[in-house]
């Protein structure tokens, strides 16, 4: 019987560490957005035909973007994701969104809207992203980074789905503290800013909606 005893006990306390284990609290899910509208911009006065209406389709995402994670990329090749800290949204949505507000009412922009559009919604661009970085980075001990956000943007000729010109925003910057999603994410977002501001230099080199400047 003793015997018996003895080898109960350590199964006794396997299965009492069990019970410990499961009643651990773990940590609330924070998610987070962008800060962009969710709806289309149009905010010119009734009777102001001054500025352009530009469209932005539906984005091309890195596929190792295309998921809920926030990344921090670690060193070169390391992927650094947190199961407690996550995108509260689609990303290629709210980057769009984002983009759309950043570019919003400001010249030579006069209204942005967001696929999908109204069938009849006519444009003067089509505006189309390609985004390869979008994350912070960090050597693998640090306890700051800076984000990359890089990405390609077409503008498009709505009539026949020309491509007039294509750029590039490659930036690297912004500070964070490496565990604090709300700093990286809000660095993100003035990153996107970054980006309207250089199609908006690029739209305001068109001389008409028809004919591109020769580089952007």
């Amino acid at each position: 019987m003793m015997r018996t005893a003895k080898l109960l006990a350590p199964l006794v306390l396997l299965a009492l560490a069990g019970c410990f284990t499961l009643s651990r609290i773990s940590p609330p899910l924070q998610q987070y957005v962008l800060s962009g509208a969710r709806t289309p911009i149009a905010a010119a006065a009734v009777g102001d035909t001054s500025g352009l209406t530009i469209g932005i389709r539906r984005m091309d995402l890195a596929p190792y973007l295309a998921t809920p994670a926030i990344v921090v990329r670690r060193g070169t090749h390391q992927i650094e994701t947190s199961q407690f800290h996550r995108w509260g949204e689609d990303l290629g949505e709210g980057i769009n969104h984002t983009l759309a507000a950043h570019l919003a009412n400001v010249p030579p922009v006069k209204a942005v809207y967001v696929a999908p559009w109204a069938a009849r919604s006519q444009h003067n661009f089509l505006l189309q992203l390609h985004v390869s970085r979008f994350e912070g980075v960090a050597d693998s001990a640090a306890t700051t980074g800076a984000v990359h956000v890089l990405t390609t943007w077409d503008i498009i000729r709505p009539l026949d789905g020309t491509l007039l010109v294509r750029g590039t925003t490659d930036y690297r910057d912004g500070q964070f503290t490496v565990g604090n999603y709300e700093s990286l994410v809000g660095a993100l977002n003035t990153a996107l800013d970054r980006v309207a501001r250089d199609i908006r230099t690029c739209l305001g080199r068109f001389p008409s909606d028809s004919r591109p400047p020769p580089f952007c």
